[in-house]
């Protein structure tokens, strides 16, 4: 008899959402990923006005995984590789309060996981740590040309190196 699926989700901003997506999309155990815009002040913004209006939205990716063969630890601990977690509203090349950095939960149960493994974060840094750690308020699906782009557009920019996606698709230990 095979594993049962145990479903969640959780979202995570880290920069330009590009990147971030592609990244998690190679990680065994994610079921499927989404672009979007994620605890801002605004219903259903654009691109243009998350990018140019203030609209105080995160670019984030809407994370699905199987918790049984990708405990929530671990899926932190493959985010924090891909970002620089002491940078305030700037990843890579990206700057702007829409490239910070966030965890943004929906299962209250899920906070307990999300400070732990923020605090053994910290412990490597000197710098506080400028990740977002908040139950998620909204979230909107970005247009239909960013979903899985850097899949459609191989050569697009990405702040994440390409070395990052193939150490994705391994096992952590």
């Amino acid at each position: 008899m095979d594993q049962q699926t145990t479903c969640r989700e959780i979202y995570l901003a880290g920069g330009c959402f590009w990147g971030t997506q592609r990244y998690f999309d190679c990680i065994d155990g994610v079921l499927s990923t989404e672009v979007g815009y994620a605890n801002g002040r605004t219903e259903n913004p654009t691109y243009e006005q998350v990018r140019y209006e203030g609209t105080g939205h995160a670019e984030t990716v809407k994370v699905v995984y199987d918790a049984a063969r990708l405990p929530l630890a671990e899926l932190l601990e493959r985010y924090f590789r891909v970002i620089d977690p002491t940078s305030v509203n700037r990843q890579g090349g990206d700057s702007g309060i829409q490239y910070r950095t966030g965890i943004y939960y929906t299962a209250p149960e899920d906070r307990a996981a999300v400070e732990e493994a923020l605090a053994e974060l910290q412990k490597q840094y000197d710098a506080p740590l400028a990740v977002e750690a908040l139950p998620l308020s909204n979230y909107y699906t970005a247009e239909e040309y960013h979903q899985k782009y850097l899949e459609k557009n191989p050569q697009g920019y990405c702040h994440i190196s390409p070395a990052m996606f193939e150490a994705a698709a391994k096992p952590l230990r």
